[in-house]
């Protein structure tokens, strides 16, 4: 199972996506930037958003930002 899961795209104003890692709730995106970001914060470095052994992307890929 891969280390981070981005949840599907919940509605709001902008529309966001929570972030796990490791199994917990690191936060919200609003797009990819924010996953890294959040990723870093975690300790994470250089995470490659296209690799699924290390992202996986639950209600769209990472292109998927609105309901």
């Amino acid at each position: 199972m891969a280390p981070i899961v981005v949840l599907p795209v919940q509605p709001g104003d902008p529309p966001f996506r929570v972030v796990e890692i490791g199994g917990q709730t690191v936060g919200i995106a609003h797009d990819m930037i924010d996953v890294i970001s959040l990723a870093h914060a975690s300790g994470r470095h250089g995470v490659d958003l296209d690799d699924p052994a290390l992202v996986r992307w639950v209600g769209g890929g990472k292109y998927r930002w609105k309901p």
